[in-house]
């Protein structure tokens, strides 16, 4: 038996401002989406283009009105970009880094729901 990675749930407010986000700051397109038939939910899943099969899913439901709740926030994904100087660059302009660390060599974003997501310089 052997198990692989298929993709991450990630829920949402505003699935049109987190599309734009994911796209904007992380590249990631649409590339599926399934809509309950009574529009109770919707469910995006994201690709970075085929560079892993990996993908982001977002959900969104209709009757969900409040901010949920990250607890201490403690888990995030992260993404390796090929020009980390850029990406911090284009981060630190749209106003999402909410933690450096120098040290490390990393820092995270975080999207219009709180979640945070590591960037990593590809080595």
């Amino acid at each position: 038996m052997q198990f692989r990675f298929a993709h991450n749930n990630l829920n949402v407010l505003d699935l049109d401002r987190s599309l734009a986000f994911y796209k904007n700051a992380l590249g990631l397109t649409e590339a599926r989406r399934k809509e309950a038939a009574d529009g109770s939910f919707i469910i995006v899943f994201l690709s970075d283009g085929g560079l892993t099969p990996h993908q982001l899913e977002l959900t969104w439901l209709k009757d969900r009105k409040e901010p949920y709740n990250l607890g201490e926030n403690e888990f995030h994904l992260a993404f390796r970009v090929d020009d980390y100087e850029a990406a911090h660059q284009k981060h630190a302009e749209m106003g999402c880094i909410c933690f450096e660390n120098p040290t490390m060599g990393i820092y995270f974003i975080s999207d219009p729901d709180g979640y945070w997501l590591e960037i990593i310089p590809t080595k």
